[in-house]
């Protein structure tokens, strides 16, 4: 589509322009808030969006940080979008990348990789905030066995569409006529907004399923006001535009093509076969690092995440598609 920040706010005849609206669930990691919106009971996945997860804002004091141990994933991709402080990443394939605000990092699992994420020693040292968003794009059924890839882009390699009071970075796929660097296995867009007060932005209406998420200010849709903390899904087709509030806002909006199959989630796990799930599972259990599917980070190689006994008695749970 074009940029057009003046089209209507609702389409013509609907009344409710939003099909979800998802209020996160809040949980506190030992003084770090992570929001969880996506899977949510209501609706489980956005396009290829599996997971969605706010991580803070959080402040931490001298040797403070966070500590994510080694841990499997397979037929997903993940991406790490920080607004605020940083992340040292690892991965089995010998990956060892920093991450700061505004630059992405995509890590595709495929058949299977491990991964750690923790604050490095250098920011450990001075007193630091942390504030950004975590997501998973399931892969498409035949990519779900492919071998695992990792990609880091820098804030200045990601387009970038402006207008009056509005910034919006393309973090993944495409819109507005611009592509984002990062190779993508599916129709997919990401997009990290900021608008000043009263700012008026539109949806790309150019992919089937479509999101926002509020991360500051609030915004309104349809003469309904939104505040932060909260995730819209809207209804293929019509015409979307969100303004921004008086303190103005920030959001990410997201979506792409509907997965045609179903996808099973357990745990860090993405798949369309809850076969291949449990036999994720029991490669990990074994924690055959040598022989076994699963390797540990180089350099991150002296802990790691077990499956707990609770998790290990619940059951892959398939993913609602959109309608």
């Amino acid at each position: 589509m074009s940029w057009n920040p003046t089209q209507s706010l609702e389409n013509p005849g609907a009344s409710d322009p939003i099909e979800t609206l998802i209020v996160p669930r809040a949980r506190d990691l030992g003084g770090f808030e992570v929001r969880r919106a996506l899977p949510a009971p209501q609706r489980q996945m956005v396009g290829p969006f599996i997971f969605f997860d706010q991580m803070g804002p959080a402040e931490f004091i001298t040797d403070g940080g966070i500590d994510v141990r080694p841990h499997p994933h397979i037929g997903l991709g993940t991406v790490t979008y920080l607004y605020q402080g940083e992340f040292e990443h690892r991965d089995s394939l010998g990956t060892h990348q920093m991450i700061y605000p505004g630059e992405v990092n995509w890590m595709v699992a495929g058949r299977g990789v491990t991964h750690s994420e923790r604050t490095s020693a250098e920011t450990r040292a001075t007193r630091h905030s942390l504030f950004g968003v975590q997501t998973w794009i399931a892969l498409p059924e035949d990519r779900e066995e492919m071998a695992p890839e990792f990609e880091h882009h820098k804030q200045g390699a990601l387009p970038v569409i402006q207008d009056t009071g509005v910034k919006a970075r393309l973090i993944l796929g495409n819109a507005y006529g611009e592509i984002s660097p990062v190779k993508m296995q599916s129709e997919t867009f990401y997009v990290d907004v900021t608008l000043k007060p009263g700012t008026a932005f539109p949806l790309p209406d150019n992919h089937e399923d479509r999101g926002l998420y509020i991360t500051e200010g609030g915004i309104e849709v349809a003469g309904v006001t939104y505040e932060a903390g909260r995730m819209m899904i809207f209804r293929p087709g019509d015409h979307i535009s969100a303004k921004a509030g008086p303190m103005g806002a920030r959001l990410l909006a997201l979506g792409g093509a509907t997965m045609n199959e179903n996808r099973y989630i357990w745990w860090n796990f993405v798949s369309s076969s809850k076969d291949r799930i449990e036999e994720a599972k029991e490669a990990w259990k074994t924690a055959d690092w040598e022989s076994g599917p699963f390797r540990l980070p180089p350099g991150d190689d002296s802990e790691f995440i077990p499956v707990d006994a609770e998790l290990d008695r619940t059951k892959p749970r398939r993913a609602r598609k959109a309608h």
